[in-house]
């Protein structure tokens, strides 16, 4: 039998948001979200800024997200901050908020109504302000008491297969849920922690104070297959031009725990170039710090980087 007009729009929907992803590089505008797409003649939105969402054309929840507000701007519910603190923590467990205190709310009964019947939803999370990354899910452990529903990421390998059947994606134990939300966490990771270090350091190189955002990286201090010291926090993270993340992985400069920059004998024994001479100009200069106590490099970390900077000597 063909699809019912509900699955046939989140088929199309689902299309369409992988159509936007191979279009931008995979980081979605929100004006595009709430702009939608043409469907049999209809437009059809795909996203509420306000949380879970169901077009007027379907009968079920098709999306829920998670803003980033602007400065300043309203934040609607503590999901919008807990998410990333999960996701950026060991945690197997992600939270998604209902909307108000009212469990029994249009839209929070919507979210009930995904989970008993293990639909598929498109789940837009905020990298920073308007701008989103989607991802498929399914919502389970609906709580009126704690406010909460959880999200299972879908399995990236079965996505294909929810043409035939809604719940294809769904994993089915413990393991699979680890590696789709490990796959959720790889794809998120680099342009979160990026985004949160451009906004610490003010958009500028750590060192050399380079302001083009195009020639500058998230470099971790402690790398991040470091499961213990690892994660993208901006404690653990410079904002670095790509010549100098570079020199830095390299150990070809160093970081003492009071940020001050050394050079290696290795490239201090070197003479070829203007762009030498200016990395072997570093040495005892001290590194530009975000504006915010509680954005500054982690001295522990920085120590720890440093042994293994003196120790490639």
């Amino acid at each position: 039998m063909p699809p019912d007009p509900d699955t046939r729009i989140r088929l199309a929907a689902f299309a369409h948001v992988e159509k936007l992803e191979r279009e931008s590089g995979g980081v979605l505008a929100g004006s595009n979200l709430y702009r939608g797409f043409e469907f049999e003649g209809e437009r059809i939105s795909l996203a509420s800024p306000r949380g879970s969402f169901k077009p007027r054309q379907m009968a079920r929840l098709l999306s829920i997200i998670t803003r980033i507000p602007k400065r300043g701007r309203k934040v609607w519910y503590d999901e919008q901050l807990q998410v990333h603190r999960q996701l950026s923590s060991a945690s197997e467990r992600i939270d998604y908020s209902f909307q108000g205190s009212d469990p029994n709310s249009p839209d929070n009964q919507r979210v009930r109504e995904a989970c008993e019947l293990r639909l598929p939803v498109l789940y837009f999370l905020g990298i920073e302000p308007g701008r989103y990354m989607a991802h498929l899910v399914y919502l389970e452990d609906w709580d009126p008491d704690a406010l909460k529903v959880r999200i299972v990421f879908a399995r990236p390998d079965r996505i294909g297969e929810i043409q035939d059947r809604l719940d294809a994606a769904m994993p089915a134990d413990a393991p699979e849920r680890r590696y789709a939300l490990q796959e959720c966490r790889r794809r998120v990771h680099q342009p979160v922690f990026r985004s949160a270090l451009v906004h610490a350091y003010r958009g500028r190189c750590a060192i050399s104070g380079l302001p083009e955002k195009r020639l500058l990286d998230a470099a971790h201090i402690m790398p991040d297959r470091d499961l213990e010291l690892g994660q993208p926090m901006v404690r653990n993270g410079l904002l670095l031009s790509k010549i100098h993340h570079a020199a830095f992985d390299q150990h070809l400069i160093g970081i003492t725990p009071d940020c001050r920059l050394e050079v290696s004998e290795r490239l201090l024994e070197q003479h070829d170039g203007p762009m030498l001479a200016l990395l072997k100009e570093l040495g005892g200069r001290s590194i530009r710090p975000p504006r915010r106590a509680e954005d500054r490099p982690d001295p522990d970390r920085l120590a720890l980087r440093y042994e293994q900077f003196r120790a490639a000597a």
